[in-house]
């Protein structure tokens, strides 16, 4: 009972003499120490988990975010290619040859290969709700084209209704789909590179306020202890400006690492690519249809005109993209010069011959040259994150040592001037 009545009068003691202390030169000198070494070893802290959050972020960009772009984009330009290739198989009429069959099936194998990828990846709502109306329909128009392959086999002009039902499906809905999911990506893609190459601003703004206490703390020392200069807090002061200048060079060698340029460039050639198989698949419906050109020929003409805008921002005017595009113009040219006579066999035989001068041919070289590009980029978007990554590899470690450093020079800078009072 003695005990527990003495022990509020103990603390309020304690208390008094803690204030009385505080007020005393010793009790000055170590509340700024124990405040800077707290201050220092908290910023090395939050300077080593912030750095180790951008270098994950660089492990998920390759690994995780990436990958899962290139599957949308690789499952867009497959769904449009399966419809280009749909139409191409119609128009040789009855039974289709292997290499023509061959295109729209390996598309579909394609599409299925990139469909599961994505799947994989998705975690959100909004991403996996995309990609159950991509599978639920996908099946619906496969069907739509069966229907149509098999009443052209028996030369029923049914079919050519199949086909622009299964087409009108692809186009209004499946790619729209497609299409959202590919902007979904590419934007976490974009998000993860900002969060490699941004300056930190907590831990900078840390690590200036450590440096603005140092100062202040120097100040005090002086005013306590009639010394100038206090070496260990001079000497935590110059490895804080180094923890600081390590972080901000790792910042600039990662954003000089990562050439956003590169990913718009990927993302324009996937746009391109998607724009020639939609031209193509207008080009083979306007024969399939057997109507009047005009409103089809302005839709060809509107995805042809910013095709030929892409790419001559894109590539070289003598890149093997850029002449098969050419190529393939004047095949649409002759197509529709033979349709307009009433050559309509002249026509079709332009629109999916596949040597020489053919349409089928020079679009397929078209298609082949940008999915080469296609991949070159991609590797240079991947190379680029993974140069930034290397940059950032030791900053972690570094920063947490140099202020560490920094710690214990302060301990070891005041602790022999508190000395002199106890």
């Amino acid at each position: 009972m003695r005990l527990r009545s003495r022990l509020p009068a103990t603390m309020r003691n304690a208390a008094q003499w803690t204030r009385r202390f505080v007020r005393t030169a010793p009790g000055v000198i170590g509340a700024v120490g124990a405040a800077l070494a707290l201050l220092a070893l908290i910023a090395g802290l939050v300077s080593a988990n912030t750095q180790s959050a951008k270098i994950s972020r660089h492990d998920t960009a390759l690994a995780h975010t990436e990958p899962l772009a290139n599957a949308a984009q690789r499952l867009y330009v497959a769904l449009s290619t399966a419809d280009a290739a749909a139409s191409t198989a119609y128009l040789s009429g009855g039974v289709e040859s292997h290499e023509v069959r061959a295109r729209y099936e390996n598309a579909l194998t394609d599409a299925a290969a990139a469909l599961a990828e994505a799947t994989t990846g998705a975690s959100d709502t909004e991403t996996r709700a995309i990609l159950g109306k991509i599978s639920a329909e996908l099946p619906t128009y496969t069907g739509y084209v069966e229907d149509a392959r098999a009443n052209n086999r028996q030369g029923l002009p049914v079919g050519s209704a199949y086909l622009r039902q299964a087409s009108a499906l692809m186009q209004g809905s499946i790619l729209k789909n497609a299409g959202e999911l590919q902007s979904i990506r590419l934007n976490q893609l974009h998000g993860d590179q900002d969060a490699i190459t941004g300056l930190p601003l907590w831990t900078s703004g840390l690590l200036v306020l450590l440096l603005a206490a140092c100062g202040a703390g120097s100040w005090v020392l002086l005013r306590r202890t009639n010394r100038w200069v206090n070496a260990g807090v001079v000497t935590a002061a110059g490895l804080t400006v180094l923890a600081l200048l390590w972080i901000v060079a790792t910042t600039i060698a990662a954003s000089a690492a990562i050439d956003t340029g590169a990913t718009a460039r990927f993302e324009k050639l996937a746009q391109a690519r998607i724009l020639a198989q939609q031209a193509r698949t207008e080009e083979t419906l306007q024969l399939i249809t057997r109507g009047n050109l005009d409103a089809s020929e302005k839709r060809f003409a509107a995805s042809s005109n910013q095709l030929r805008a892409d790419l001559t921002g894109l590539l070289r005017a003598d890149s093997p993209a850029v002449k098969a595009f050419s190529g393939w113009q004047d095949g649409h040219r002759k197509e529709v010069a033979a349709y307009l006579s009433n050559n309509y066999r002249g026509a079709v035989d332009q629109s999916i011959k596949t040597d020489g001068t053919g349409s089928a041919a020079q679009f397929t070289a078209l298609d082949e040259a940008l999915k080469a590009e296609l991949e070159r980029t991609r590797q240079e978007v991947r190379d680029d994150v993974n140069t930034a990554g290397n940059a950032l590899t030791l900053s972690p470690i570094g920063t947490l040592a140099l202020l560490l450093a920094a710690t214990a020079a302060i301990v070891i800078g005041v602790w022999p001037r508190l000395k002199e009072f106890l």
